[in-house]
């Protein structure tokens, strides 16, 4: 394996010479940001089991990786998320009771109830609808970032993966002609350590996700995904290089997912609970917890009041979804055509007419 990039020790030492370009201000907001993202996987995850949403994927244990790369890039850059960086979206300003609402599935989910949960999206936000087929959204990201080399833009795209989608075609196509072409986007494949129920040691032989990216002819970045300086610093590294106009790179952020691949998953199958107890003593949090509590950024009275304010909006933003009305029926008529024509009208008034009419009357009659 290369080098891997690590500012903070699991201890919470840091290295000096490495520490990215961040505010004192910054790095509390970051700290918050993957507290935000822990405390939603807690409650929606209970959700789930309750019944209350269909479906979820945590993002347990790669916290560090999701916020630390999708806090290096701009409002007007493009994210492609996989399945676990819907924390990113909430990093670019996303309302949270939008987001818990695209879990539920209600009148204030902008995309009316239409996507399964977790996959969220928003035009407004440069953020492209996350995608469960394996490896698509690699060619979205480089074709997306060929389009803004072509029109002449500054802006860069950020492409996730997991470890898994290394081994789709989709990933030698995007990263051949994204080195090729240098275009401007940045790929960022989360290692935790399994493609489902698949342990990465049967995904490759190569040492690794990074060093494949020197055969395409980019580089390679390994980074601790724990540490979220240090994927902060590697993201931020690569984006300067691919606005410069010199290319994409690929970066490994070696992690480990702690809960199941998603809500329908029971990993106790496929690992040994051992291996998931060491990693959770690696825990991404906790590890920046105490660095900013050493360097004087927090104390435990700050600590606390994050946590208290950050479950009280996680509650508040369910409270108010699970009390918002199901879509309007008229939405499944809506967002499909810039100016609805004739016969989509014929068909929408005649449903309304069937079905009573009126603003989020319920689900569509069976």
């Amino acid at each position: 394996m290369t080098d891997v990039l690590q500012v903070l020790s699991e201890q919470g030492d840091i290295d000096n010479s490495l520490i990215p370009d961040l505010t004192e201000e910054r790095m509390v907001e970051l700290y918050r940001q993957m507290l935000t993202v822990r405390q939603l996987d807690t409650r929606m995850l209970n959700l789930q089991r309750q019944g209350r949403i269909g479906f979820y994927g945590t993002c347990k244990g790669q916290e560090a990786a999701t916020v630390g790369s999708g806090a290096a890039v701009g409002p007007d850059d493009w994210v492609f998320p996989a399945l676990r960086e819907g924390g990113v979206l909430l990093l670019r300003g996303f309302d949270l009771d939008k987001y818990t609402a695209q879990l539920v599935g209600c009148a204030l989910d902008p995309t009316h109830g239409r996507q399964m949960p977790c996959h969220f999206s928003s035009a407004e936000h440069n953020y492209v609808s996350l995608s469960s087929v394996i490896g698509t959204q690699i060619n979205q990201a480089m074709g997306v970032g060929w389009a803004m080399k072509i029109k002449g833009d500054k802006n860069v795209c950020l492409g996730y993966m997991g470890d898994g989608a290394t081994s789709s075609t989709d990933f030698h196509a995007a990263l051949t002609f994204a080195a090729v072409h240098k275009v401007p986007t940045v790929f960022v494949c989360q290692n935790n350590q399994f493609a489902i129920s698949v342990p990465f040691s049967k995904q490759t032989a190569s040492n690794g996700i990074a060093i494949k990216a020197h055969a395409y002819g980019m580089p390679g970045v390994a980074v601790d995904g724990n540490d979220v300086l240090a994927v902060y610093k590697a993201t931020q590294d690569a984006v300067a290089r691919a606005r410069a106009g010199d290319g994409p790179t690929l970066i490994e952020a070696i992690t480990y997912r702690i809960e199941g691949h998603s809500s329908s998953d029971d990993a106790s199958r496929y690992r040994d609970d051992a291996e998931v107890e060491m990693w959770k003593k690696r825990d991404p949090i906790e590890r920046f917890r105490r660095y900013l509590t050493a360097a004087g950024l927090v104390d435990d009275s700050v600590v606390e009041e994050i946590a208290t304010k950050v479950k009280n909006d996680v509650d508040a933003a369910i409270k108010a979804a699970e009390a918002s009305p199901m879509p309007s029926v008229e939405t499944i008529f809506t967002d499909v055509y810039a100016e609805m024509p004739a016969h989509l009208r014929e068909q929408r008034d005649q449903t309304l007419n069937e079905s009573g009419g009126g603003e989020n009357e319920g689900a569509f009659p069976l």
